[in-house]
């Protein structure tokens, strides 16, 4: 019987549900021949920590953001791309088709399989300092940003400067005033309890957030071919289960939100995404021009009914 030792969101959040839909269908299907076990919130390590543990076999799974993994592979920071997709069926488009296999196989060479990708939502952002109505509102604001070179540049574009502290300690960063502001989605936002220690919310839509639910090559190439299609449907079942919490509770947040933050506003993105546009070009050097435009073209054809 193996053992899989991993690091899970919170019980409540959409890595919990995917986590646990996952453990339920391979301990199942399997007859227990793999159990796993939690430790949640990133209570193992950081979520770089853990993709490095899961690289060399000290962790057999993670469930770590893309925009993370794109440290070790930068393509998997183009779905970050300010403004890139319009809502959540675009989003999925990309990662259930040809160019979500193609992002998910980049990560064989790199010590580990990418099983699915596991959904956290469209980040908005919060602050201390002032109402974002327009993209001159966050000049000066000192930002939280993944390590993602896509929302570094954002973030840099609309003038803020840019902290990429880890995301469990964003909450202190916050309320000792280290930092004035971050983005997330509301999920998130809430389940770290951002709202706290938060004054201003805007509705932005900006990027798209999702983890990928990582696992060592190795582990995964020692499995018997009935254990790997195990594994595989698990992280398909994993993937639906985030996805349906994420829609489930959306407008619940929403509702939420209007009582926990001082002044929520809904901005006019069009000038956001003309101040942003620049990121597209900066970042061609880092993750190449090639799964920017392959994403582009993708979506252009979508939207046009082709």
């Amino acid at each position: 019987m193996e053992a899989w030792l991993w690091n899970s969101g919170l019980e409540n959040d959409s890595k919990g549900a995917a986590a646990k839909a996952f453990k339920e269908y391979v301990e199942k299907e399997s007859d227990g021949r793999i159990t796993i076990e939690f430790f949640p919130n990133e209570t193992y390590a950081t979520s770089p920590e853990m993709i490095e543990a899961v690289q060399v076999g000290a962790l057999e799974m993670a469930i770590p953001g893309a925009n993370e993994l794109a440290n070790v592979v930068p393509e998997y920071a183009a779905l970050s791309l300010p403004f890139l997709t319009e809502g959540f069926e675009e989003a999925h488009a990309i990662l259930d088709g040809p160019i979500g296999d193609e992002l998910e196989a980049k990560a064989d060479a790199q010590g580990f399989k990418s099983l699915n990708d596991v959904e956290l939502g469209f980040t908005q952002i919060t602050n201390n300092v002032r109402p974002i109505e327009k993209p001159e509102d966050l000049e000066g604001i000192k930002m939280r940003s993944p390590n993602d070179v896509s929302l570094i540049e954002t973030f840099k574009a609309l003038g803020s400067s840019v902290s990429t502290m880890a995301y469990t300690e964003i909450y202190n960063g916050l309320s000792q005033g280290v930092i004035d502001g971050q983005f997330n989605p509301l999920m998130n936002i809430f389940d770290q309890n951002m709202h706290e220690v938060q004054d201003y919310l805007a509705m932005t839509n900006h990027t798209y957030y999702y983890c990928y639910m990582i696992l060592n090559k190795d582990v995964f190439e020692s499995l018997d071919e009935d254990l790997q299609k195990i594994v595989l449907e698990a992280s398909e079942k994993a993937k639906v289960a985030s996805r349906e919490l994420i829609q489930q509770n959306e407008e619940e947040y929403v509702e939420k939100a209007k009582s926990e933050f001082k002044e929520i506003t809904y901005p006019d993105l069009v000038p956001f995404q003309e101040a942003v546009k620049p990121v597209y070009k900066e970042v061609e050097e880092v993750m190449g021009a090639e799964i920017i435009n392959d994403m582009q073209t993708f979506l252009e054809e979508k939207r046009s009914g082709n």
